[in-house]
């Protein structure tokens, strides 16, 4: 029987305590090892997503080393939105997997790893720029009274837009650098993304230029 010592990340404490979060890693980690007994260890972490000090991962990765085990990760990008830091963890020699993208090979999580950490950077940017607007508008920053339920309510709507789009897209290139590596044109690759139901980030269908920019991406 196959073993994996399985890691979850939560963002704060209160989502630690809660449950929050951790439930939904969980289930993911069960229905894909469709098991409890081959789980032979678990490790949650309550830390930023943008910081690279892990002590249960690192717990995590010895207690896997020692059993022999695969290491097992709900979502990749609950390991960090650091490059440096996945491909470290890929060339470390622990044998570990995603529930979410269980077909993941070097390539593949290579450049997840690279837009997740592009994503990290512009995400850095918008930030700076929002606050340096709201500063010459004359708003303080920092304080509560700036922030009304609608405008918490549209940031909140906007962060999981984002979200979602930023998966479809790792999800979509994933998949079309496959197709290029089995030597599919660029039509070829559009027909096979309609067929299998992923959509472009305006929710379109895909075609030869659509598809010419996302893998320029990987250029």
């Amino acid at each position: 029987m196959k073993k994996y010592v399985a890691y979850y990340r939560v963002s704060t404490k209160q989502q630690g305590i809660s449950g929050l979060g951790l439930a939904a890693q969980q289930q993911s980690v069960r229905s894909f090892t469709r098991c409890d007994d081959c789980i032979v260890a678990e490790y949650t972490e309550v830390e930023s997503g943008t910081r690279d000090t892990r002590e249960q991962l690192h717990a995590a990765i010895a207690e896997a080393t020692r059993r022999s085990a695969t290491l097992i990760i709900a979502k990749l990008d609950r390991l960090s939105r650091n490059a440096g830091f996945i491909f470290a963890l890929r060339d470390s020699g622990v044998d570990f997997i995603c529930s979410d993208m269980p077909d993941a090979n070097t390539l593949t999580i290579g450049i997840f790893a690279t837009l997740a950490q592009h994503e990290r950077e512009l995400i850095s940017q918008r930030t700076k720029a929002a606050l340096a607007a709201k500063k010459a508008r004359g708003f303080r920053l920092g304080t509560p009274q700036n922030l009304t339920d609608l405008s918490r309510q549209r940031a909140a709507m906007v962060r999981r837009k984002q979200a979602r789009e930023h998966t479809a897209n790792i999800r979509a290139l994933a998949f079309a650098v496959r197709c290029k590596h089995q030597g599919l044109s660029l039509r070829a690759i559009a027909a096979e993304l309609n067929k299998n139901d992923f959509k472009t980030s305006r929710n379109g269908l895909w075609s030869y230029g659509t598809v010419h920019a996302l893998l320029k991406r990987t250029a």
